[in-house]
């Protein structure tokens, strides 16, 4: 506790650290404030079917990420999505499109660019997705919850939802310009503890109710949720250093000797976009069913609807593990890394340089994220057996998936940004131990 309190003080000294985590604080004050500002036109008193029907599925991981302002009809109801399905977009494209190669390759002039790009395809996405949300709610809301309709409606919508992720992307930036980094991972977290509170409550209300150890049952849970915790821990910190050794050099009459230094690989490289990729395509079975009227399609996406079932999450587990093995292929790159470190006068000991070095690293990847994939698929389905054992669907998200690994992420990350401004004007870090690690090992991470 001292250690904290002094921590807290040295903050305090530290005048642009003091106003950078001011500025976060405002501008999540503006987002969650956003999030309670209901459409024009939409009687908020009327949206109890919304709220039923995003209470799970896909749509309550959207509502999740949102805030709650999915499910309140927002004007940042679409949240930050559209811009996250974006980035992805692009990411993707920087790998099989030459144009988007060259760009990563320019620096901070093409990094611009890239940025223009993705905000151009979330204006794109928005375009598409505000009509569908808009859709979706004369679906589900009776009629009496418009005081507006028709064209005019739509299209004044459309423009508000798209006007209101833009600025939540917009917040996002400048967070990570003028506040503590990590802007749009910021909000994702925000929007996830603000579920926090009140599934805690109507956990602690169902066990209050339930007659014979409830309290108990309730502790055992927090237990429980805390072991996993530390799990996603270890999962976003942990890593496999390669040693590599520096060749001896003459420069003129000075010879300068061989440096061990050591390669970090991530054992979940892949993050939390495995969970994702896969959550989305479990959902196409119940779309197509939708549009269908298919007996036996029915009873298919009937098995994929099924939280709880085997079906959905033996799929979803083996989805993951294949989708963690993809990205980090995509985004990890061992030949660019030998080529790296053969520029650099560097080798592994024991590797020769060039293809073999190729072969080696792309070896340990394939072992390392073996085990990250199973524990990411894993986590993954935790919120089904915590929803068996009766535990409440919303509290139960909070077991895995998504939810807690961006949580885990997110705090460290922030956690070591501060630790960064401290130790750079010689104040103690956050831990006597030993330095925070964060998902990128001192970058900033996007989700």
């Amino acid at each position: 506790m001292k250690q904290f309190i002094e921590t807290l003080k040295n903050i305090y000294k530290i005048e642009d650290l003091r106003v950078r985590i001011g500025t976060t604080l405002l501008f999540l004050l503006i987002y969650r404030l956003g999030s309670f500002v209901s459409l024009p036109g939409i009687d908020p008193a009327q949206l109890g079917a919304l709220k039923s029907q995003t209470s799970d599925g896909l749509l309550g991981l959207l509502d999740m990420f949102s805030g709650g302002a999915f499910s309140q009809a927002s004007i940042f109801a679409l949240g930050i999505m559209p811009y996250i399905s974006a980035s992805i977009v692009i990411q993707l494209l920087g790998i099989a499109v030459p144009y988007f190669q060259k760009l990563q390759k320019e620096g901070e002039s093409g990094r611009r660019k890239i940025n223009q790009i993705t905000r151009y395809l979330t204006v794109v996405i928005l375009i598409f997705q505000s009509p569908a949300y808009l859709t979706n709610l004369h679906y589900t809301l009776p009629e009496t919850a418009f005081a507006l309709k028709g064209t005019m409606f739509t299209i004044s919508s459309t423009i508000i939802l798209a006007a209101g992720s833009m600025f939540i992307m917009w917040l996002g930036e400048r967070i990570t310009d003028k506040g503590i980094g990590n802007g749009i991972s910021l909000i994702i977290m925000i929007g996830i503890i603000a579920r926090l509170p009140q599934a805690v409550f109507q956990e602690f209300a169902s066990r209050i109710n339930q007659q014979g150890g409830g309290l108990v049952m309730f502790l055992v849970e927090f237990v429980l949720l805390f072991i996993v915790f530390m799990g996603c821990i270890l999962l976003v910190q942990g890593t496999r250093r390669i040693p590599v050794q520096y060749a001896k050099r003459i420069v003129g009459n000075k010879q300068y000797g061989g440096v061990r230094q050591y390669i970090p690989l991530k054992v979940n490289a892949a993050g939390v976009m495995p969970i994702i990729f896969a959550q989305a395509i479990m959902f196409v079975p119940i779309t197509l069913a939708g549009f269908a009227n298919s007996e036996s399609l029915g009873k298919f996406a009937a098995a994929f609807a099924n939280n709880t079932g085997f079906v959905y999450n033996f799929t979803q587990f083996i989805m993951v593990m294949a989708f963690t093995y993809f990205y980090t292929a995509i985004t990890v790159n061992p030949t660019q890394m030998a080529e790296d470190m053969k520029k650099n006068g560097g080798f592994i000991p024991g590797i020769k340089p060039g293809k073999r070095t190729v072969e080696f690293l792309d070896t340990v990847m394939s072992r390392i994220t073996l085990p990250g994939s199973i524990f990411l698929g894993f986590v993954t389905i935790l919120p089904a057996f915590a929803m068996i054992i009766g535990i409440n669907t919303q509290f139960a998200y909070f077991y895995g998936g998504t939810s807690l690994l961006i949580l885990v992420g997110v705090v460290l990350d922030t956690l070591q940004q501060i630790e960064s401004h401290l130790l750079m004007r010689h104040y103690d870090g956050l831990m006597k131990t030993g330095r925070i690690k964060g998902r990128t090992g001192g970058g900033q991470a996007m989700y």
